[in-house]
């Protein structure tokens, strides 16, 4: 074979190679929600790690419209008819539930989920102190979606009513 011929073929087999090759994505993780508690909740939430925050990103329809308590669930279990398998909020420093974006407050605290007229919702929220994996991670666990509002002050979770829809948190 020439050596410039040899060279071209070489040259061309990277660069197709580079072509085909799937991007390297970041870790991330997903639940899918199961309705829970006689309503016909359903959706996806996807979590990833970005710049030292968490990433939650969630698609929901069969909500009544208005806000609704979100919370990351200390159990990643979802095979109570009420979601009362999740337990409690995740909580991994010990602390009193409040807002989300104040010091005191659970890890699993997440701002409200706003349903539109039509009873769907659209969310992203960028969150410190929970990650995928370790201490604080979400992996294993569960989100759940709450019929009423949090009003980040009631304790120990925020009077946010009956569990609507759960979903076991998985890496993906």
């Amino acid at each position: 074979m020439h050596p410039r011929f040899a060279l071209a073929l070489s040259a061309f087999t990277v660069i197709f190679l580079g072509a085909c090759a799937s991007p390297i994505s970041a870790p991330s993780a997903s639940a899918n929600l199961l309705a829970r508690s006689g309503s016909v909740v359903a959706g996806t939430v996807v979590f990833s790690e970005t710049d030292g925050r968490l990433r939650v990103e969630a698609h929901v329809r069969g909500l009544a419209p208005g806000e609704h308590g979100f919370h990351v669930h200390e159990a990643g279990d979802c095979s109570a008819p009420d979601a009362t398998s999740a337990k409690g909020h995740f909580n991994p420093q010990a602390k009193a539930h409040g807002h989300y974006a104040t010091g005191e407050h659970h890890g699993g605290d997440l701002p409200n989920l706003i349903a539109n007229a039509q009873g769907e919702a659209q969310y992203t929220a960028e969150l410190r102190g929970l990650t995928l994996s370790g201490p604080t991670g979400v992996i294993g666990r569960s989100v759940v979606i709450h019929a009423d509002p949090d009003d980040y002050k009631s304790q120990p979770a925020g009077n946010s009513g009956k569990r609507i829809a759960c979903g076991v948190i998985a890496g993906r």
